[in-house]
């Protein structure tokens, strides 16, 4: 297997195997979303180091490394075997911190797996781990009550045998064009409210479609899971979001409809990113590329769903740590935003040159180039930027940004800007919590930053 990051691949000798603490940092890092050269930038070795330690070939028994390794990692002490942090523990050199700076450099990725670091996903990453069921009476917290009420309300609308009518299938196009403004709108109150009943009717209403109707009723269906799997993705809720992104797929292709199905590709891949299986994301969104690619004249709903796989395909090497790939396929996506020749929102992707500078700044971010994300962010002006949510997202990538280069004042004055622009966006997503906490932590005068912290919902300290 070859794990490869921005300073090369390292190849583990056949019939290798990760184990014992090796293992739990193996699975630690893949939950976070970090490639080797990002952990070990954290942690002050090199990436070659982290695969040694990963797969059992240098040993991993130092108690002074198996504590710095906790700390980067963001998991409990207890994990390797070790009691509580008492705040005096000792601290590499490389990774002192800086007077009024959270513990710890803040390089890479500032987010567990992809989008924070959640209590959901530490508790399933205490189950997962080899070895450690033991974890469990850790007593992690659990989600909040309504990212729990939103997952089990569509799992409901999902498996449930109750009986739900159909509707016109003119109407259920209304139902669904009206979930997916409300995503791009960050209404995600309104849709968390809403998904669960459009599943269900959606489903009621492929089944008894007539004749003739049966094709537009199933890709309906799978616009409506899409859409709840790209809500689920903002919860952090990668299962669930699997789940929907399979179903999405399945209903596109009885749906006959190849930039639906292009999209619930998409989707799939997402998730497959977000759960450490890159190649595999990579490969799914390349293919569904492929199949849609335009040649010659063609319209700007091809354009726009073909210029979106290869962003989420950029974003994707991005998060492997391939630049080389991410810089080209973020190439190809920005000539067919030209040829679209202007920023529109075919097909609900928001897809023209102002979204494709939206992910050169995401890009630069999750590679840990603060600087090359900033220059990107100011060529922007960001009331041109489409969408709510896309607008909430560019300044939470800046608020990273800002936040990896310890720029505490930048950092919250992109939080607070992104409040502004989508209220919910701030609410829902795990990193704007995370960092928060850091900023709250490092004792600056932040100017409401306490009042910031509850109106996003973190509980008092």
């Amino acid at each position: 297997m070859t794990v490869s990051g921005p300073q090369g691949s390292t190849t583990a000798p056949a019939g290798a195997r990760p184990s014992g603490a090796g293992a739990i940092v193996r699975a630690a890092r893949q939950r976070a979303g970090l490639t080797l050269a990002e952990l070990g930038r954290r942690c002050g070795y090199s990436a070659s180091q982290i695969s040694r330690y990963e797969r059992g070939i240098q040993p991993l028994t130092d108690i002074t490394v198996l504590r710095r390794f906790a700390e980067a990692l963001r998991i409990p002490p207890q994990m390797f075997g070790l009691a509580p942090a008492n705040g005096n523990g000792a601290r590499h050199a490389d990774v002192k911190p800086r007077p009024g700076d959270p513990a710890g450099p803040i390089v890479g990725r500032d987010h567990g797996r992809e989008d924070g670091d959640d209590p959901v996903r530490r508790r399933e990453l205490l189950a997962g781990a080899p070895g450690l069921a033991r974890a469990a009476a850790l007593g992690l917290p659990s989600p909040s009550r309504n990212r729990a009420g939103s997952r089990a309300s569509v799992e409901e609308a999902l498996y449930s045998r109750a009986t739900t009518a159909p509707v016109p299938v003119k109407d259920l196009r209304v139902a669904v064009a009206a979930a997916r403004a409300d995503f791009q709108t960050a209404r995600y109150d309104r849709l968390a409210r809403s998904l669960p009943g459009l599943i269900a009717t959606a489903t009621a209403t492929r089944q008894a479609a007539r004749t003739g109707e049966q094709a537009v009723a199933a890709t309906l269906l799978a616009e409506a899971c899409i859409t709840s799997a790209n809500f689920m993705v903002k919860l952090n809720d990668d299962p669930l979001a699997l789940t929907l992104a399979d179903r999405a797929l399945q209903a596109a292709t009885a749906g006959e409809d190849p930039l639906t199905a292009a999209d619930a590709r998409r989707a799939v891949a997402t998730v497959l990113r977000r759960t450490g299986r890159r190649a595999a994301a990579r490969d799914l969104l390349l293919s569904a590329a492929h199949d849609i690619e335009p040649a010659g004249d063609t319209n700007p709903e091809q354009l726009s769903v073909y210029g979106t796989l290869l962003e989420v395909a950029a974003y994707t090497a991005a998060v492997d740590g391939d630049r080389h790939a991410a810089s080209a396929f973020i190439g190809e996506a920005k000539a067919t935003a030209s040829r679209l020749g202007h920023d529109a929102n075919h097909r609900f992707t928001a897809f023209g040159p102002t979204n494709v500078t939206l992910y050169q700044v995401s890009i630069a971010q999750v590679l840990g180039d603060s600087g090359t994300a900033i220059e990107h962010a100011k060529t922007l002006r960001p009331s041109a930027i489409p969408t709510a949510e896309r607008q909430g997202r560019y300044w939470i990538d800046v608020a990273r940004a800002y936040h990896q280069w310890r720029k505490s004042d930048h950092c919250y004055r992109a939080l607070l800007a992104a409040e502004r622009a989508a209220p919910a966006e701030v609410r829902y997503r795990p990193p704007v919590h995370r960092i928060t906490e850091d900023l709250l932590r490092a004792k600056r005068h932040l100017p409401g930053l306490e009042a910031f912290a509850r109106r996003i919902g973190l509980p008092a300290a």
